[in-house]
Formats: structure tokens, C-alpha cells, sequence
């Protein structure tokens, strides 16, 4: 039997929240009719998804199983979804994710030019959405840096940069023409993910120098940011012994749309 999306749909609500009365508050259905559903889904998937006492509602190992798929399952139909309105709305389009720092114009030109029918587009992303904007169908396929989620798309490998410190300009190290891991320790570094509960993530290029030039911290950055963005506020010394930071293109795994890989093969071709 197929899965039954809507079903699907109503099981990651609950899964997430693990209280029905909530997700039917959040799906905007009654809670009877949510559970119905729920009921529906194990039969058809002849499993139990949830276990339900007095305590509250706990995932299975086949509930979590099918949460960790869900998730993938609905991105890839929310994307096909918004590349069919896409077509039916215009012409063909191909809307291109980079990150900061990463050139695309010349790969964007030579796909242009071998098929001036189709709308090309460029859309920066950050390094908490690039994987997701890529499974939602918000863009075709990006060029994205590690750390990556790689489940559910397909890495291309594409260049390597080396890595500098971004300092605050009257830092210590600021006028330094090389260093090494050994000389930043001690220092403040910028933190990105889970942030305290009273802290935002730090996400663009733009908020590292706000906070690098504050003295918040100090951040590594791929060589290619350093060449691009300059503030007088702002010093950039290469770190030699810095791990490279690594450049792919990715798009959704099975996605084998012909403009993907046409341009896929582009973005090899320039490195």
C-alpha cells in the first residue's frame, strides 16, 4: 500500500511533539479525528508508531524509524510541489544556492548561454539552511561547505581553499603575515550552533564582522571570504596548518533532471 502523505504528515506532528492535543492544535483538526488517523497509518504500515499510558506519548523504534524518513519524505514532495507551481507559473528556471565567498557567475554564464531558455537564478544561503533549501525545492541544487547533512542529497566535490583567522584590526596577531593553530589558543571563538537561551546564532558573514570587530571572538574563514569582504575593522591572517575548507555541489539524491546535471558538469569543468 503507498504511504499516505496527509497520514505521514499527522504522525511528524505528534512525533515532534509527542502530544496529540497539541498537534491537532497545531495541524488545525480535532484531536479525535487526528487520532483516527494515526490509527489509520499503523494499520497500513502494520506497525505501532506510538506507545500511549499515563506518563504522555512515546515513540517506538518503528515511530522513530519513520520520523527519521518522514522528514526526508515530506521535504521531497514540498519540493516537487514548488518546482511544478514554478513551471506552470513561467518558464523554466534553475535557481542556483552559494555560499559566501564562492563565485558562481562563470558557471552561471556557460549554463545560460548553452540554454538561453531557461531562467537562471542565484540565491546566497547560510550554513544552517543549505542542506534544507536544497530538499524543499527553494533551490536546485548549491554549492555548499562541510559541515553537511548528507542524507537525501548528492555531493559532488569541487575545490578546496585553505583557511584564515579573522581577527579584530588591533588585535595582537592582526599584523602577522602567517600563524599557526598553536598561536590562537587561549583565544575567544565565535560560536555558531546551540547557542545559549538568551543568544541568536551567528548565520551571515556580515554578523561575524559585527562580532569579530566587537571582540566577541574570532572565527576561521575560507581564503575566498578574505578576498571578497574587507572592513578596516576587520584583519585576516592565513592559518597555515587550518584544515581546507571544502567546496561541493549538492542536490537532491534520485533528482536526475537533465539542467542538474548539465550544470553539475559546468561547475566540474570551472573547479
Amino acid at each position: 500500500m503507498d504511504l499516505d502523505l496527509r497520514k505521514v504528515r499527522y504522525f511528524t506532528a505528534v512525533a515532534e511533539q509527542l502530544h496529540f492535543g497539541r498537534a491537532a492544535e497545531s495541524l488545525h483538526i480535532a484531536q479525535p479525528v487526528l487520532s483516527r488517523q494515526i490509527r489509520a497509518l499503523e494499520k497500513d504500515l502494520d506497525a505501532r508508531l506510538f506507545e500511549r499510558d499515563s506518563h504522555g506519548v512515546t515513540l517506538t523504534s518503528a515511530g522513530r524509524q519513520l520520523l527519521d524518513d518522514a522528514r526526508h519524505l515530506l521535504a521531497t514532495a514540498d519540493a516537487t510541489r514548488r518546482r511544478v507551481l514554478r513551471a506552470a507559473r513561467g518558464p523554466r528556471r534553475l535557481v542556483v544556492g552559494f555560499r559566501a565567498g564562492v563565485v558562481v557567475t562563470g558557471a552561471l554564464r556557460a549554463f545560460g548561454a548553452a540554454h538561453p531558455d531557461v531562467e537562471v537564478k542565484a540565491r546566497r544561503i547560510e550554513w544552517d539552511d543549505q542542506e534544507q533549501l536544497v530538499l524543499d525545492g527553494t533551490v536546485d541544487l548549491a554549492y555548499v561547505r562541510r559541515p553537511i547533512r548528507e542524507q537525501g542529497l548528492t555531493l559532488v566535490p569541487l575545490f578546496s581553499e585553505s583557511r584564515v583567522a579573522m581577527l579584530p584590526g588591533d588585535h595582537r596577531l592582526a599584523g602577522k603575515r602567517e600563524l599557526v593553530l598553536a598561536d590562537l589558543e587561549g583565544e575567544q571563538w565565535l560560536r555558531y550552533s546551540d547557542p545559549g537561551p538568551d543568544d541568536l546564532p551567528i548565520r551571515t558573514i556580515e554578523e561575524k564582522f559585527e562580532c569579530v570587530a566587537a571582540g566577541t571572538g574570532i572565527t576561521l574563514v575560507p581564503q575566498s571570504v578574505a578576498e571578497q569582504y574587507s572592513r578596516p575593522d576587520i584583519a585576516y591572517v592565513p592559518v597555515l596548518d587550518a584544515e581546507p575548507d571544502q567546496v561541493f555541489l549538492a542536490w537532491e539524491a534520485g533528482r536526475g533532471a537533465p539542467l542538474i546535471s548539465h550544470f553539475a558538469r559546468i561547475a566540474q569543468e570551472q573547479g
